[in-house]
């Protein structure tokens, strides 16, 4: 009997996705399918280069295709092609090579935002995805200090810098002063590329000594120039890093383009977690999904004698997702490591990919674009169930 693509297809019927709860012929990830005597080659392309299964579903395929008599040889190959959510395919002309917009987001100060979308930027670019990072906490940017990024972007000659993206001196604006509406001339800004990501951020336009006081509009305006004028390029996720609380650039954000959707980052404590769920409550207002919530400052082990302390509780994020019906990503640990390398400008996942903080924020990503990817699937008509 000879071996045909039916036989073939059938066996890898049995190889499913963990993540969308369907088999891999089903979903269209079998690519390139060759049967030449006894010899198989196909691709599995998958919905993202952060899968944590990859190399399981690759073993999973070779195994079941083996399985069939005469086969001899069985070459796959694992590619990823991450697909767009609905909602930012219909950023219109503001993104329109990015695929997927996550805002990572807190209800309070202080509980590692910053650090957190950073290391997972850098996570998902270290696997292959094409990532920016939006730097849109206007108040107080600390994304460059974090990645260790000492040149601002370039400004194309066409381009010229407008109000709001200028330094704000103290005191009443002068008479006359261009408004935040104000068009800009063609061009745009290329973003600082570090790490292999794009960067941008408000730091970039200011003294490290000043301090924005802006009202509504200019802060409006700064978010849509840093996604309109800014070169982005073609992008698989673009990470935006809200400031805390639920004001005026969360709400800009979620008016100007329908995102991917938000992650919730939360200490373990019982006083962040309640704020926690009121940038929940607001993006559900803003009709923004929740892709997850991810629990910071998880539980400190000593280094020295491996004893855990759990400083700000312990569980708490999980709890509340589970009791939200919401995904958890995971949990990040208290370690002085990850405050060291972000201050010294070499984030842990790039300088420490190997630690267990860094693993860590590499799980956290997997899962986050696992959830994107679910979200794009269903977007596609695929039946996701849980």
């Amino acid at each position: 009997m000879s071996v045909t693509r039916e036989h073939i297809l059938h066996a890898l019927a049995q190889v499913q996705d963990p993540d969308l709860r369907q088999d891999i012929v089903s979903l269209g990830f079998v690519k390139g399918l060759k049967v030449e005597d006894g010899r198989v080659s196909f691709t599995i392309e998958l919905t993202t280069p952060a899968c944590p299964v990859r190399d399981q579903m690759k073993e999973q395929a070779v195994q079941a295709v083996r399985a069939i008599p005469g086969i001899t040889e069985v070459a796959v190959t694992m590619t990823s092609q991450v697909r767009a959510s609905m909602t930012s395919a219909r950023g219109g002309a503001l993104i329109p090579t990015i695929k997927n917009v996550v805002a990572v987001a807190s209800g309070k100060g202080g509980v590692g935002k910053s650090t957190v979308s950073a290391n997972l930027a850098l996570a998902l670019g270290a696997r292959g995805a094409r990532v920016g990072l939006m730097d849109a906490d206007v108040y107080g940017p600390s994304i460059p200090g974090i990645l260790g990024v000492t040149s601002g972007p370039e400004v194309t000659p066409q381009r010229r810098i407008i109000p709001p993206l200028v330094r704000v001196p103290s005191g009443p604006a002068p008479s006359g002063a261009a408004s935040p509406s104000a068009k800009a001339t063609s061009g745009g800004i290329i973003p600082v590329q570090q790490d292999g990501l794009a960067v941008i951020s408000m730091a970039f336009f200011m003294k490290p000594e000043e301090a924005v006081i802006w009202r509504g509009p200019m802060l409006h305006k700064t978010v849509e120039q840093f996604l309109g004028t800014v070169e982005w390029g073609d992008l698989d996720y673009l990470i935006v890093d809200l400031p805390p609380g639920t004001g005026d650039v969360q709400l800009s954000l979620c008016q100007l383009i329908p995102i991917t959707g938000a992650v919730i980052v939360s200490t373990p404590q019982d006083v962040a977690l309640n704020i926690a769920q009121k940038a929940i409550a607001m993006f559900k207002k803003l009709n923004t999904l929740i892709l997850g919530i991810i629990e910071n400052m998880s539980g400190y082990v000593c280094p020295h004698c491996g004893t855990r302390d759990d400083v700000f509780g312990s569980g708490g994020a999980r709890k509340t997702a589970e009791r939200l019906g919401l995904p958890f990503l995971g949990e990040i640990p208290l370690a002085t490591v990850i405050r060291e390398t972000s201050d010294a400008g070499t984030p842990i996942v790039l300088s420490q990919p190997d630690s267990p903080s860094a693993r860590a924020f590499a799980a956290a990503a997997e899962a986050l674009a696992a959830q994107v990817s679910i979200r794009a699937m269903q977007g596609e008509g695929v039946k996701v169930t849980f």
